[in-house]
């Protein structure tokens, strides 16, 4: 009787501190969230996850190269492309979604499916997600009757893997592989690119300034044109549920197929033009409070 009072006793003090200890090795593996600001980094998306039903709006803007001068407030009086883009995620995984940009009154549908992800003790040193979509150019020709382009091609598709990897809670970075394909190569698009296949490396970096904000950085330099890079420089602020992204950036595009195709400026430093993003997540899974 004695030794099973000892024994109840030396278990019921014991059980708690090997509670506590298995809890602190289950939480050593969880994911590292948080790499970037929001499932969207300037102008391409990250490895940056939504929960389960959850849904990421956002509307981006960019506008006239800042050289148009005062006059002009910039290129704010230049007129601006706009898209606005919806996704969902049907799983932590994998999310669907579509957005319209204002430039060649282009519709896309995309996805982002999350491989990897990367965990705090290092047993998975990376994040890996893998996106991609396809897009109609849906513009009016009846200027062209005769040679007006059919439904193929005004299509045009894109891919990337994404790897990243935060290596500190202020220092964060991604390489992007990726490429775009045009249908038909006529000059139908407002794009500089006169080919059919281009290829690309998307670097995005983001450096924490303070808890609700960092600089970030953006660089997608052409693999296989003569077009000049894609350079963006901005900051992610987090307020009120809401991430605003403000930027300088040399390209007036806004999705994938024209951000690989389009004008960058006869240089990386020409025709900075000023963007600006609202992202807004709206959790209805089981995890809250996460942007």
């Amino acid at each position: 009787m004695k030794r099973s009072l000892f024994t109840l006793l030396i278990f019921t003090i014991s059980y708690p501190l090997f509670a506590q200890l298995e809890r602190k090795l289950v939480n050593e593996n969880l994911p590292v969230e948080l790499t970037f600001h929001a499932p969207r980094h300037i102008n391409l998306l990250t490895v940056e996850p939504l929960d389960k039903k959850s849904m990421h709006f956002a509307i981006m803007h960019t506008f006239g190269p800042i050289d148009a001068g005062i006059e002009n407030l910039f290129g704010l009086d230049n007129g601006a492309n706009i898209q606005f883009s919806f996704e969902f995620a049907l799983s932590d995984k994998f999310s669907a979604g579509v957005a319209r940009a204002s430039t060649d009154k282009y519709y896309h549908v995309f996805g982002r499916y999350h491989i990897l992800q990367q965990t705090q003790n290092d047993n998975m040193p990376i994040s890996l997600s893998f996106a991609g979509g396809g897009g109609v150019n849906s513009s009016n020709y009846d200027f062209l009757p005769e040679a007006a382009p059919n439904f193929a091609e005004r299509t045009s598709y894109w891919g990337q893997l994404m790897f990243a990897r935060r290596f500190s809670s202020k220092v964060s970075l991604q390489v992007s592989p990726m490429f775009s394909y045009f249908v038909d190569s006529r000059e139908i698009y407002q794009i500089d690119g006169d080919q059919e296949f281009y290829l690309a490396l998307g670097l995005s970096g983001k450096i924490k300034v303070t808890d609700r904000s960092s600089l970030t950085l953006q660089w997608i330099p052409n693999l296989n044109s003569d077009l000049s890079n894609n350079l963006g420089i901005g900051w992610d602020i987090e307020a009120g549920g809401h991430v605003f992204q403000m930027y300088f950036v040399t390209s007036q595009a806004l999705n994938e197929p024209y951000l690989l195709a389009g004008g960058n400026g006869d240089s990386p430093w020409e025709e900075f033009r000023l963007g600006f993003n609202v992202n807004r997540v709206f959790a209805t899974g089981r995890k809250k409070g996460k942007y």
